[in-house]
């Protein structure tokens, strides 16, 4: 391959699952890249942890990988974005980057009883009001506050400046560039601490959560044209490269599916499933069970904002028919076994095994398997389970239309999950709008890509980006509205037995 001279743009994706990283070209296609899968951790129930050494050994493997693959060195790339898995809080020396406990997942639900707490002292409505975020378990500031809370030494510490915070991005910018303690509106937005307006963190906030100012990241632009900082010559790179692109990765999905204008909105089918509107600078309150979120912000432009829809199980409930029924050996099987039986014999799988998300923000739920006969067998199930990512994103899509007033008619999806094609002609079918899958699916990679892109000149303009995007593939809804409203009561009857399983207190 020839001397490509700073011709590529790279992205970290580093999602709950997996790491990968991709290089991209200028029109937006995929030169090379590499993955590699991480641990998932359970010490009980309802715990859910990674190992943030292993996230950075991962990171490191998968930039050698992936130069090695497309024969380039650091000199070939003319800047490195960063995505990540959103709310997954670390806690780190600041003296030798050690982590003073394993990283706490989104998905984790230990944080009950301080949500709980917080509730009760009447906090909701203002934590609402400046954040945009309900009070859930959900969130990094309860996970933090647990840490200090739970780490030996740890409050005391934070205190005096000698730890630090950061989501997952922060994390590896830190380690990338030997110190730099950064994250982006988007992340940040995420953490019940900042301030939705001010884009900065809010001192009634860090107080009502007990979170030392000091532990905390400087909050800078999505795409910033001065950087983060240059990785180390001695790092994965081996050579110095700009960070200049910073997105969670549900909002750097929306930027690779260039959904830029107010009213757009996308669907990522990854380990959750996430679907994102733009509301351009208005900062919308949902009346619904959404969350008021940043979408992006590049360089000095003022913010764009975004109402979402967070479901905590997708992808990640094929993983759990793999490794704990053990009814499939790989995912995707289940495009092939959903397909073999015509409906799912009255079968519902609610998995809410992290309590329910959007639109109910339940964490006393619990998952369920309901309507089950002696007739119903593993592809019923199989079945039903891809049914459930299907129902999960129509409630969002019935809350994003009340919410805007303005009824969505197509669906634009991304993510590992959208390769089942039954799948998307299922949820098509459910929803009763067109479902668009564009030619590059991993688009959370490639939203990073065009964050860091855009800092250095390497697209002009939020123009060029929309040139790239190509639709690869259309599913318009194949059955009647009478099919479609029986098969939704069943499901909001399926949901009502999840609730009040765990027990307050």
């Amino acid at each position: 391959m020839p001397s490509l001279d700073g011709t590529l743009v790279g992205a970290i994706d580093s999602g709950t699952t997996s790491s990968r990283f991709m290089l991209f070209d200028p029109h937006g296609n995929v030169v090379a890249h590499d993955q590699r899968e991480h641990r998932q951790i359970f010490p009980q129930s309802g715990w859910v942890e990674h190992d943030p050494l292993e996230i950075w050994e991962r990171t490191r493997q998968i930039i050698g990988a992936t130069l090695a693959k497309a024969q380039v060195t650091h000199a070939d790339l003319a800047a490195v974005g960063i995505t990540n898995q959103r709310e997954t809080t670390i806690i780190w020396e600041r003296a030798t980057g050690e982590p003073v406990y394993n990283a706490i997942v989104w998905q984790d639900t230990r944080t009950d009883r301080i949500c709980q707490e917080l509730q009760a002292q009447g906090h909701a409505d203002l934590i609402y009001r400046k954040s945009g975020l309900p009070i859930a378990t959900y969130f990094s500031g309860p996970k933090i506050r647990w840490l200090l809370d739970n780490v030996s030494g740890a409050r005391s510490r934070a205190e005096q400046g000698e730890l630090l915070f950061g989501t997952v991005d922060s994390w590896l910018i830190w380690h990338l560039t030997g110190g730099a303690h950064i994250t982006d509106p988007t992340n940040a937005s995420r953490t019940m601490l900042m301030d939705l307006q001010t884009l900065d963190w809010d001192d009634e906030l860090l107080e009502i959560l007990r979170v030392p100012r000091a532990l905390l990241p400087t909050i800078r632009p999505s795409s910033d044209p001065a950087g983060y900082g240059t990785t180390l010559a001695n790092g994965p790179f081996r050579g110095e490269v700009l960070l200049a692109g910073d997105l969670g990765d549900q909002q750097a999905a929306t930027v690779g599916q260039t959904c830029f204008r107010p009213g757009e909105a996308k669907n990522t089918y990854g380990t959750g499933c996430f679907m994102i509107l733009n509301t351009g600078s208005e900062i919308v309150h949902s009346q619904n069970g959404l969350l008021t979120t940043v979408c992006y912000q590049m360089g000095e432009q003022p913010p764009v904002y975004a109402l979402e829809g967070s479901i905590a199980m997708a992808g990640a409930t094929v993983q759990w028919l793999r490794d704990n029924l053990q009814l499939i050996a790989h995912a995707s099987e289940t495009e092939e076994i959903a397909q073999s039986v015509k409906d799912s014999g009255g079968c519902y799988l609610v998995p809410a095994f992290s309590g329910l998300f959007a639109p109910y923000w339940r964490s006393d739920a619990r998952g369920v398997i309901v309507g089950l006969t002696r007739y119903v067998n593993r592809a019923h199930i199989v079945r039903a389970a891809l049914e459930s990512i299907c129902y999960q994103t129509r409630e969002v899509l019935e809350a994003m239309n009340a919410d805007s007033g303005v009824p969505l008619q197509t669906l634009k999806v991304d993510g590992g999950a959208t390769v089942n094609n039954f799948l998307m002609q299922l949820q098509a079918d459910i929803l009763g709008v067109e479902v668009i899958r564009p030619k590059v699916a991993e688009t959370t990679s490639l939203g990073a890509a065009y964050a860091a892109g855009l800092a250095v000149g390497f697209w002009k303009s939020l123009d060029d980006l929309c040139t790239n995007w190509q639709v690869d593939q259309v599913w318009n809804p194949q059955i009647d509205d009478t099919q479609r409203a029986v098969g939704f009561a069943g499901w909001k009857k399926a949901v009502t037995r999840t609730f009040d399983w765990v027990d307050a207190g």
